[in-house]
């Protein structure tokens, strides 16, 4: 299925139903008093997160969403239906902004969140509402409140345990297969991949974490460069940054350093977040230097970088980076719950 992380929506609410003008008809009764009802709530139209959907696609081919208007007031007292409410189920992490604007809106993490984008009309009062000691018989009732629209902006920020920054063809997706039943493209070319990919990786006792694999990022991606600007809102929720450089770079310490500048520049918070640097493509050295290869690699990093190297081809080195991630991850949550 196609990966459709911004889309834009047209949401509409239902106007309120009005209010009933009416009176008590009855045999004995010739002057029965106002019996007009009100007329019901226009239906809301209210975003909810769902766990089960990781794509916004449904909403780029269905774009115009319109809640119900509410019914109309009756005689005898009896008030008008409401309208029914529209639920929109988006994926969670999805923010809502209006699109004229850019004002924020609001956004759904959790599942089961609600978020209301735009509010029903309210129903009008009928003319039994507007009964007194003066006023015996009104002859008047209240229209019910119009509906609102709103151009909505709908983005994605993917919801991940862990997520793949490098530059492009650095072997991101090849690890995310190597590492998960995710399937995602892989060739020997730059930017094979243009949609971010969650993968899910099981570890032991049936435990599992997800790690998203981001498109290959740009010198210049902070100031809107290529794609830029949307490949980095997807690391923004991720708990861990796994930095990939391959062995065959000039200077993995400079490509780490531009990725970080990059990321600063995006939003400095990003660089309080847990870093692994997983220096990949190990398959291109002989067997015999990895030790020394690594011990250098960490001297350069210094002590407060996690250095492993890996092997996505061969899987060198892969289960202990599944492990590591793991075991950082499981401190994460409890540090949360506690």
């Amino acid at each position: 299925m196609q990966f459709v992380d911004q889309v834009t929506v047209f949401a509409r609410s239902g106007q309120g139903g009005p209010g009933s003008v009416a009176f008590r008809r009855e045999k004995y009764v010739p002057k029965g008093g106002p019996a007009g009802g009100n007329g019901g709530r226009g239906g809301s139209v209210i975003l909810q997160a769902d766990k089960h959907l990781y794509t916004l696609l449904d909403l780029r081919y269905n774009p115009h969403q319109r809640a119900p208007r509410g019914e109309g007031g009756q005689g005898n007292n009896r008030s008008g239906k409401d309208g029914q409410d529209l639920i929109i189920r988006v994926p969670c992490g999805t923010i809502a902004r209006l699109s004229d604007s850019d004002e924020f809106i609001g956004e759904v993490v959790v599942d089961g969140d609600q978020l209301v984008l735009v509010k029903g009309g309210r129903g009008g009062k009928g003319n039994a509402f507007f009964k007194s000691a003066t006023q015996q018989a009104p002859r008047y009732a209240q229209p019910g409140e119009p509906s609102q629209e709103k151009k909505i902006r709908l983005e994605l920020k993917m919801l991940a345990d862990v997520g793949l920054v490098g530059f492009p063809n650095v072997g991101k997706s090849t690890l995310v297969a190597s590492v998960s039943a995710a399937k995602p493209k892989i060739a020997d070319y730059p930017f094979t991949t243009l949609v971010p990919s969650p993968g899910v990786v099981s570890v032991d006792n049936y435990q599992s974490f997800v790690i998203a694999d981001i498109p290959g990022i740009i010198e210049g991606a902070s100031q809107g460069k290529g794609l830029g600007l949307r490949f980095l809102r997807h690391i923004e929720r991720n708990a861990i940054l796994l930095f990939l450089i391959p062995v065959t770079s000039d200077d993995v310490v400079l490509e780490f350093k531009r990725l970080m500048q990059e990321l600063y520049n995006y939003d400095p918070s990003l660089w309080k977040k847990q870093r692994y640097i997983a220096l990949s493509k190990a398959d291109l050295l002989p067997k015999e230097e990895y030790r020394k290869y690594l011990e250098e690699a960490r001297r350069l990093f210094g002590f407060n970088e996690k250095v492993l190297l890996i092997s996505a081809a061969t899987n060198y080195g892969l289960e202990a980076l599944k492990q590591d991630l793991w075991e950082n991850i499981r401190e994460e949550q409890s540090e949360g719950d506690s």
